[in-house]
């Protein structure tokens, strides 16, 4: 694929940034795809290959450094797993996508530039019923697009004070990884598409995603890489709006 010399390091980075708060990258990819042109067909189970590798990568990072949380973890997932799945058998029109791509990527950037440092020592009770609907909402997305849904559920999670940063992070991550495998699951009915390079891509946000996650876990600040990341996506999100 044309570029190949610039993707390899994007892939590598982006991996990094996203793993070490809990996420697999899908976003990040498709903003990726976007500005680079590549094909929409492949871009959908292409961001959803990667998202299982790093997601992977980061739940066994985080639960083995003790942040997990199952009864967080649990009614999120209940209802997201179904939703995931119908959404990854919808299709629907290119623009209709670019329009949901754009406005997820856009929660991205809310989740890069909040502050990811802030512990909050009072946390709240999360309604039981409550983490229903919204699994299944952000599993509908999910689908759609071809994310994992961490940049929809870390924020809610963060802003409504039902965990902290790093147990955020180690419930994000299976939940993305558990819900692009249902999306990818998906697809295979319809037919899975991948990039000639999927090999090429794999190793380089295995790499990444190894790196992000070890550090994530741990305490390691890139705010700036991060606010750099957001920057990216925002000028992803914007091409895709006018186009």
């Amino acid at each position: 694929m044309e570029y190949s010399f610039i993707i390899i390091p994007v892939l590598i980075i982006l991996a990094f940034l996203y793993s070490s708060v809990g996420h697999g990258g899908a976003s990040g990819y498709l903003g990726m795809m976007v500005l680079l042109n590549v094909n929409p067909s492949i871009m959908k189970s292409s961001a959803l290959v990667l998202n299982i590798l790093v997601s992977a990568i980061a739940t066994y990072q985080f639960y083995t450094a003790g942040y997990f949380r199952k009864n967080l973890f649990v009614p999120f997932i209940i209802s997201s797993i179904p939703f995931t799945f119908i959404g990854s058998k919808i299709s629907i029109p290119d623009q209709a996508y670019k329009i949901i791509l754009g406005i997820c990527l856009l929660a991205a950037v809310l989740r890069l530039v909040i502050n990811i440092d802030t512990e909050y020592p009072e946390k709240k009770t999360l309604p039981f019923p409550i983490a229903l609907i919204i699994g299944a909402l952000i599993g509908l997305i999910s689908g759609l697009i071809g994310i994992g849904g961490g940049i929809l559920l870390t924020p809610l999670l963060l802003l409504f004070k039902w965990s902290d940063v790093k147990e955020a992070a180690a419930i994000s991550a299976p939940f993305i990884l558990v819900n692009s495998i249902a999306g990818i699951i998906g697809l295979s009915s319809s037919g899975i598409h991948l990039t000639n390079e999927i090999v090429l891509w794999t190793g380089s946000v295995a790499i990444g995603g190894l790196a992000g996650s070890y550090w994530g876990s741990h305490k390691f600040n890139q705010k700036i890489l991060k606010y750099i990341l957001a920057t990216v996506l925002v000028i992803a999100a914007t091409k895709l709006f006018i186009n």
